[in-house]
């Protein structure tokens, strides 16, 4: 579909609710919160889940027998959380719905587990302005009226993604990456390396008080981002290092004090993360 992932945090609930009023979301960071907020103007928002004030992820959610669908984002960008699988104890019977807009295609996952994927293209697939979104058949067709034509999934299903002109740009640059994918050995593949560079980087974190990250529980850490601070901050003076070695775009989010980010998606090679490894141990060693 065209645009950007953003767009769906409204064409979910206009095309999920159908007579129904009420949708429940896992609130567990930044894009989260905001496609919560976005439903509210469709429906009944129920929050089923949020972050443990010790930083942990839930485990237990509070989903209505009448919620049209459940959501969650797999992959929280800013806070480096991620979903590895659907969370268990969410009710039978209710869709799951997944923004994967930046692990889509990092690793293999049961698409039967869920009624609606979505992920925008420019993590891991292709340019900006164009979102996958795989949803199941018989959710589809039940649309609200005030629907847009152009973000009803039926019409667009039927029309095979060209009831009006699709974005060609970056469907073909996608289709150069689903061969690049395959010539890897596909996504089993594609899964070891991003395992093997997030482990990397991990590792060296956990190795020592003076790299910390806000994820402590590792089976909720993010495999794509990976958030972390230093030992007294030090945030300008560990950014100009790495600016030196060629590093750039580790600055963190502002929600997140003196912190970095090092998102090591697909693309990233496993040299990359180890230039920064290396980074962070020379630096560390030169405030001894």
């Amino acid at each position: 579909m065209s645009a950007g992932a953003t767009l769906q945090f409204s064409g979910i609930p206009l095309n999920l609710l159908g007579d129904k009023k009420k949708a429940s979301y896992i609130v567990t960071g930044t894009w989260s919160k905001k496609a919560a907020a976005e439903a509210k103007k469709y429906a009944e928002v129920e929050i089923a889940a949020t972050i443990g004030a010790d930083g942990s992820m839930p485990t237990e959610f509070k989903v209505s027998e009448d919620s049209a669908y459940v959501y969650l984002c797999d992959n929280e960008t800013i806070e480096g959380r991620e979903f590895k699988t659907v969370p268990k104890g969410l009710p039978a019977g209710i869709p799951v719905v997944a923004d994967m807009s930046s692990n889509f295609l990092c690793r293999q996952i049961n698409v039967a587990d869920y009624g609606l994927i979505y992920a925008c293209a420019q993590k891991n697939f292709g340019p900006a302005g164009m979102t996958v979104v795989i949803v199941r058949n018989d959710l589809m067709g039940h649309a609200h009226p005030l629907c847009p034509v152009i973000m009803d999934y039926a019409v667009v299903a039927k029309g095979k993604s060209m009831y009006n002109t699709p974005p060609t740009y970056p469907i073909y640059i996608a289709g150069l990456v689903f061969k690049w994918m395959l010539k890897q050995g596909g996504l089993a593949a594609i899964e070891a390396a991003n395992e093997r560079k997030a482990k990397l980087l991990y590792d060296m974190i956990d190795s020592t008080p003076f790299w910390s990250t806000p994820v402590a529980d590792p089976a909720y850490r993010s495999s794509m981002n990976v958030p972390f601070t230093a030992q007294g901050g030090l945030q300008k003076e560990f950014l100009a290092f790495c600016t030196e070695r060629g590093l750039v775009t580790l600055k963190g989010h502002r929600d997140i004090p003196n912190s970095f980010r090092a998102s090591i998606y697909n693309s990233m090679p496993y040299e990359g993360v180890e230039a920064l490894v290396a980074a962070m141990k020379e630096f560390q060693a030169l405030q001894a």
